[in-house]
């Protein structure tokens, strides 16, 4: 067998950006939501749903989960440690997740910059490959105070701003990526905003929405929803009931993934000296001579099939090509090997 090395100009990597919806089916737009009966008494969290959970393609969407500092809206793991609570917990879960330590604030923005409560929205990991898609989603969120839409202000930045769990956008009234210029709500500090800061933060590369529950709290003038959390150690069940409803009733949730698929392409080159003869044993008879007399001046091959090798001669990648490859002294060849990962 014979082999011809490849010279690093015979190398080009290049990368290209692939965007896929990420709910369940392709689907972009999510505007059915579900629960499974008795998870929402779950301390924790509950999970959303595409369809009933009696359908056979019924699959998690997004979970919801309730946090504050303080350890409010649930009851003590054990009496006699009075904070030590579901909400508390994952509280600290989430602010360590995205800062990477106990210490730091939530930061919704000017109005609410160290927040003592917040939500989480992890999107399932099984509906994105790398990354969610900035720029593309709207969220709906309907309330006693009426709807609004949601989305984050990647398109208003120049300056993208990291924290220990990556990307982080401000959630802000809006559509696709941009802040609604009009109207600017009375006492907010910037486009989008609330007077008690942003909605929320988005990480497009944890997969999470963490939203600002005193702007939801807020009514019609101040741009939130109403939504009433509860203070009361009973209230684990009811507060993320009631976050999951302004889900089910704004019906509307856009969502695309987004993954970064990188190439490798390898031009290998073929001479017109190279490769005109074969050692196909279909070409020999049994006592070793060509079975066409012709091929012995004028020698001719037709390549299917592109292996690559590493210095100690073993197979790493094998191309295919549609079609075979006439080849002889009077032809040469580029052929263009392409492998993604």
């Amino acid at each position: 067998m014979s082999f011809t090395r490849l010279d690093p100009t015979d190398f080009v990597v290049s990368s290209d950006s692939v965007t896929a919806p990420a709910w369940s089916n392709n689907v972009t737009v999510l505007q059915s939501f579900y629960t499974a009966s008795g998870v929402t008494t779950s301390s924790y969290y509950i999970d959303v749903y595409n369809e009933p959970i009696s359908s056979t393609t019924s699959s998690i969407q997004f979970s919801i989960a309730y946090g504050h500092s303080l350890g409010s809206g649930s009851a003590p793991l054990n009496p006699l440690v009075v904070q030590n609570t579901p909400t508390r917990i994952t509280f600290g879960q989430y602010r360590n997740l995205i800062y990477g330590d106990a210490e730091s604030n939530i930061n919704f923005g000017t109005g609410n910059t160290a927040s003592i409560d917040l939500i989480a929205i992890p999107v399932d990991r099984n509906r994105y490959k790398e990354s969610l898609f900035p720029g593309t989603w709207n969220m709906y969120l309907s309330g006693s105070a009426g709807l609004i839409k949601l989305t984050d202000n990647s398109n208003d930045v120049t300056t993208v701003t990291y924290v220990d769990g990556g990307r982080v956008y401000y959630i802000v009234s809006g559509s696709n990526g941009t802040a609604f210029n009009t109207p600017l709500i009375s006492g907010a500090s910037q486009k989008g905003f609330t007077p008690s800061g942003s909605y929320g933060l988005f990480l497009p590369d944890l997969g999470l929405f963490v939203l600002n529950p005193l702007a939801l709290s807020l009514n019609t003038a101040g741009g939130g929803v109403g939504l009433s959390l509860s203070a009361a150690s009973t209230a684990a069940s009811s507060n993320m009931t009631a976050i999951y409803n302004t889900f089910a009733q704004g019906a509307n949730f856009q969502l695309n993934s987004q993954e970064t698929i990188s190439s490798d392409y390898v031009f290998v080159r073929i001479k017109n000296q190279d490769y005109n003869y074969t050692t196909n044993p279909s070409f020999i008879t049994g006592s070793g001579t060509l079975i066409y007399s012709n091929f012995i001046n004028s020698p001719q091959t037709f390549p299917t099939t592109v292996g690559l090798y590493n210095d100690n001669n073993e197979l790493l990648a094998v191309a295919k090509m549609s079609k075979p490859l006439t080849k002889d002294f009077t032809k040469e060849a580029l052929i263009r090997v392409k492998l993604d990962w």
